[in-house]
């Protein structure tokens, strides 16, 4: 990821940044320095948080990266997954239905969510929801389609 430019937010831009993500996944975000990241080959912008990258575009949407769901623990756009997901889902695969122990009824098809494990809570991705929370337990069929995880680029940058 070769960053392209950098450059600090404007008081009226951290607002707005920070009541998007108050909206979507309750959580209120808490730094003294943020700045835009942009890069040479990629449409995503990160925003580093006192130098973490914390929040994300992804698919031109503004969104807590994994760093960043781990940070502030989001309490909406939850989909929480079994043991059993926890490598398929860390490796960046799509979450299935029989994975899905639980999902926040907030979810509706289409919205960006966090993709949590069962056992510690820990964040492993963020992917984009397929159907509605209330539809997400069951027996078959993919439901959230990943878009950023674990050990991915996003994930290893330092800023």
């Amino acid at each position: 990821m070769q960053v392209k430019s950098r450059h600090h937010l404007r008081s009226d831009a951290v607002s707005d940044l920070e009541e998007t993500i108050s909206t979507q996944l309750g959580v209120d975000l808490d730094g003294d320095t943020y700045e835009r990241v942009e890069f040479e080959d990629e449409a995503l912008e990160v925003i580093l948080i006192d130098g973490e990258p914390q929040v994300a575009t992804f698919e031109g949407e503004l969104f807590l990266t994994v760093r960043g769901a781990n940070a502030y623990e989001p309490e909406r756009r939850l989909v929480t997954v079994d043991a059993g997901a926890i490598s398929f889902v860390s490796d960046g695969a799509d979450v299935m239905r029989p994975g899905i122990t639980e999902a926040s009824e907030d979810i509706e098809g289409g919205d960006l969510v966090v993709i949590a494990e069962e056992t510690h809570g820990k964040i492993l991705a963020v992917g984009r929801a397929r159907v509605d929370g209330s539809e997400m337990v069951g027996d078959e069929g993919k439901v959230v389609d990943s878009l950023h995880h674990v050990g991915d680029e996003l994930f290893g940058f330092t800023g």
